[in-house]
């Protein structure tokens, strides 16, 4: 730093005149930032020549890239720990329904489920007209169970009592099994959502990390573009005079 001019930040040998300074005030935030990290006295109205600016424009758009992809790395893994650690909810409520059922719950199942076909309807139709022509047709001098049938009534009955419990006792675990898969479907989802929230955190961070990043380097850019041109303006012009 020259010591006629404290406010001056200088390689030192560059021998920049004093119109090749840069206020502190026009640099970015990003490369002030690393200006100070090396030179923590220098004031907020202090000055920059133009190549010792430079430089350290070009090292924080390699900083800048070179965290862009450490950050993107530390997602890719953070989304690859998270899918490796955390516990999968998803399974197959069936197979975790039938492991709880008992002998007695599988055979009440079979039978409710016989009891609602069309081969018990077919079965115990042909039960019946046998069992009613037996003892109105063959069996007229003797039958064992005479008109008005009182005996099939009761068997009617006893049937109808014993099934209607063995079906209720079905739907229970019909609705058991229902209730399982909703908890199930409810435990899925709310873990969905969670992990859906967080990741959309990590992008919208991620996605202002980088808006801010390429705003900075877009103004570095332009700087640059803008100091190219006037460098190479008076050059033109006085190659221009000298084919005149």
């Amino acid at each position: 730093m020259p010591k006629s001019d404290p406010h001056k930040l200088c390689c030192g040998d560059c021998g920049a005149g004093r119109a090749d300074y840069v206020a502190a005030s026009a640099v970015s935030e990003g490369v002030g930032a690393l200006i100070r990290r090396d030179h923590p006295d220098w004031p907020a109205d202090g000055v920059i020549c133009r190549p010792y600016l430079r430089r350290y424009r070009l090292d924080y758009v390699q900083q800048a890239v070179a965290e862009e992809k450490e950050e993107l790395a530390a997602l890719d893994r953070a989304i690859n720990a998270t899918l490796d650690e955390e516990e999968i909810l998803s399974k197959n409520v069936d197979q975790e329904y039938r492991r709880r059922l008992t002998l007695a719950d599988r055979a009440a199942d079979k039978l409710a489920a016989f009891g609602g076909s069309w081969r018990f309807v077919g079965l115990f139709g042909l039960i019946l007209v046998a069992w009613i022509t037996l003892n109105s047709i063959a069996l007229l001098k003797r039958p064992f169970d005479p008109f008005p049938y009182i005996l099939l009534n009761l068997v009617l009955s006893c049937l109808a009592a014993i099934q209607a419990p063995i079906i209720m006792m079905s739907q229970n675990r019909w609705e058991a099994r229902d209730r399982l898969r909703a908890e199930h479907d409810y435990n899925v989802n709310r873990k969905a959502e969670v992990e859906v929230r967080n990741l959309h955190g990590k992008l919208d961070h991620v996605i202002t990390q980088q808006s801010r990043r390429l705003l900075e380097i877009q103004q570095i850019q332009t700087a640059l573009m803008a100091e190219l041109t006037a460098a190479t303006k008076p050059r033109r012009t006085a190659a221009r005079k000298v084919k005149r």
